[in-house]
């Protein structure tokens, strides 16, 4: 049976935010709060975790999972970024996107895309999740909490709950969240080209 914390989605509870990181540590699976909608997260490092991850997704593992950084800082650890790159993330971050990157060596090659070497990062804007990065000190493996066969994401707490209390070990209810995922923004070629729409916004880089 998952826990259910209650956490502040602007003064999140510090003691709460430990437990949940240690739940990470552990080899949970959590649902958490983004400023997209709410997404299921594991540690890094954990292929076990991030199995069930796509389990509770019911997708397979040639499914591209999301790096979710704590700042433009940790995201330029785990992707190589070149000036005009660094300066288009600068400009994005932190925000409803998730940027598509050539992965570094401290990213597992298992979560490299398997021809491009590429990975999908991203810095989210809500005060939860940059709490729980900020304590686990490391990003969070992470995918949209969309189910297979379903449209939009899960986004009441009640229902997230009442469906997945015994695939995941945490639910954090911060309140309800967006429907709407992110802007994919694939930044390996000459300029940005949006790979799908979303919440953010690319009306200063599309023509």
């Amino acid at each position: 049976m998952a826990q259910f914390f209650n956490i502040h989605a602007d003064n999140p509870q510090s003691r709460l935010i430990q437990q949940a990181v240690e739940i990470l540590r552990r080899g949970g699976v959590i649902v958490y709060p983004t400023d997209s909608c709410y997404a299921l997260g594991c540690h890094i490092g954990d292929k076990e975790a991030a199995m069930r991850l796509l389990s509770v997704r019911g997708l397979d593992s040639e499914h591209d999972l999301t790096l979710v950084c704590r700042d433009l800082s940790e995201l330029g650890r785990y992707a190589q970024v070149n000036n005009a790159q660094f300066r288009f993330l600068k400009a994005h971050t932190p925000g409803a996107y998730t940027f598509i990157l050539r992965g570094t060596r401290e990213v597992p090659k298992r979560l490299l895309h398997k021809k491009h070497d590429t990975i999908g990062l991203r810095v989210p804007a809500h005060p939860v999740v940059q709490a729980l990065l900020a304590e686990l000190g490391e990003p969070i493996l992470s995918s949209t909490l969309l189910l297979f066969g379903e449209d939009v994401p899960l986004t009441e707490p009640w229902e997230i709950r009442e469906r997945l209390e015994r695939q995941v070990d945490l639910v954090i209810d911060s309140g309800a969240c967006g429907l709407t995922p992110t802007t994919v923004v694939d930044l390996t070629g000459d300029t940005p080209a949006v790979t799908r729409f979303g919440k953010g916004d690319t009306s200063d880089f599309e023509s």
